[in-house]
């Protein structure tokens, strides 16, 4: 009766194994190439990008008014009953809805070009550095999505039903469409960007700026800071400072967990070896 013996491999051939694996693939192999060849490659991937945008914004160049009032019907929904959005400059009600779809279009095809930027730089990456950077990348852009949602579903008609609340009676709100799209579009940076937290944490504690425990122990400190950056980057009422502040906070905590489990995950690799 044979009997398989399961052998321990030694530190010697876990290490060989592990670079094996940092090696890239054969298709992925690096070449020596002249700048001008990696400037041309480049180029083809953004002449992709920029397709996909020119693409997707043609195909919505003629239902811009309809985005624009899908856009804009937070706003309008509040105004008062003899009140209504105006042009201020005569361009504007021509430029403004075309302007939102362009934005539009890029924000529908940043997973697009996001993809052409990894084609061009994930020939140059090991295969562990891929398994950390893919996931990151796919997390920052549905993060992104999710906080234009919140500032959008959430914040948004809040922010808009405090000014209008707060305006003189002897004053008939009737916002420019321009200052309106100017107003919202850095709404929605400002909550798109809040949302990429977890991700920033993340990278913080992988590159060894920061360590998991220095977070945690500074806790409170970041908390303020939440509060403190809401603050200053919301409309200057307390519910719109809460309502960043308090996502933000709850993002650091949600990035603080990714990073303590891939540090433990890092770890129990190393002992292994």
């Amino acid at each position: 009766m044979i009997k398989l013996i399961k052998t321990k491999k030694t530190p010697e051939q876990l290490a060989i194994e592990q670079a094996k694996d940092d090696k890239p693939s054969q298709n992925d192999t690096l070449v020596d190439m002249p700048i001008t060849e990696h400037l041309i490659e480049l180029r083809r991937h953004l002449i992709h990008g920029f397709a996909a945008v020119l693409v997707i914004f043609l195909a919505l160049a003629g239902f811009s008014r309809e985005i624009y009032d899908i856009f804009s019907a937070p706003l309008t929904a509040l105004l008062p009953v003899n009140s209504s959005m105006i042009a201020t400059d005569i361009t504007s009600s021509f430029l403004a809805p075309i302007k939102l779809t362009l934005y539009l279009a890029v924000i529908l095809a940043m997973p697009y070009i996001l993809y052409q930027i990894w084609s061009f730089i994930a020939p140059g990456l090991y295969k562990h550095e891929k398994r950390i950077a893919l996931p990151v990348l796919l997390s920052s852009v549905i993060l992104f999505y999710l906080g234009i949602a919140f500032a959008y579903y959430v914040v948004l008609k809040s922010v808009l039903a405090f000014f209008i609340k707060f305006s003189p009676d002897n004053v008939l709100p009737m916002t420019d469409i321009e200052s309106y799209l100017n107003f919202v579009l850095k709404l929605f940076l400002v909550f798109g960007a809040t949302f990429e937290i977890p991700v920033l944490t993340l990278l913080l504690v992988l590159a060894g700026v920061v360590t998991v425990d220095s977070l945690a122990q500074k806790r409170r400190y970041i908390i303020v800071g939440c509060f403190g950056i809401a603050a200053l980057v919301t409309p200057p009422d307390g519910l719109s400072m809460i309502m960043l502040a308090i996502p933000m906070w709850l993002l650091f905590e949600l990035g603080l967990v990714m990073a303590r489990v891939l540090v433990k995950e890092k770890a129990l690799l190393q002992n292994n070896s």
